[in-house]
């Protein structure tokens, strides 16, 4: 069966950094695209990154270009989310998705919250 696991959530000041990680299983991770979704308190869950299976092409959100980068490690079975210059409006739960069959395959989710 499917599964996706969050890690590498935690708390960070203004201006940190952290690499979150997300383990995949039960599928064909290296001919999936892989996203990166947040959702924040009282909002829509939203797309923050995409990466293609080869690892090649990107698409970032405008609030996070050039502070986030996501890559993956086929070998690992493994994408992750590097994110620096965090800003507290980056506080939210981070997701793992996949889309397999037309259907979407989540984690559990990881918190990321920056605050001084």
């Amino acid at each position: 069966q499917v599964q996706l696991v969050e890690s590498g959530g935690g708390l960070v000041q203004p201006a940190g950094s952290l690499r979150l990680s997300c383990a995949a299983s039960g599928f064909f991770f290296s001919s999936s695209f892989m996203y990166w979704y947040r959702q924040a308190p009282g909002k829509e869950r939203e797309l923050v990154a995409r990466i293609r299976p080869g690892g090649g092409t990107t698409y970032y959100a405008d609030s996070v270009q050039g502070r986030f980068t996501i890559s993956r490690d086929n070998d690992k079975n493994t994408v992750y989310l590097q994110m620096n210059s965090l800003k507290p409006e980056d506080t939210a739960v981070y997701y793992c998705n996949t889309i397999i069959a037309g259907r979407d395959y989540w984690g559990k989710g990881t918190l990321v919250t920056v605050s001084s």
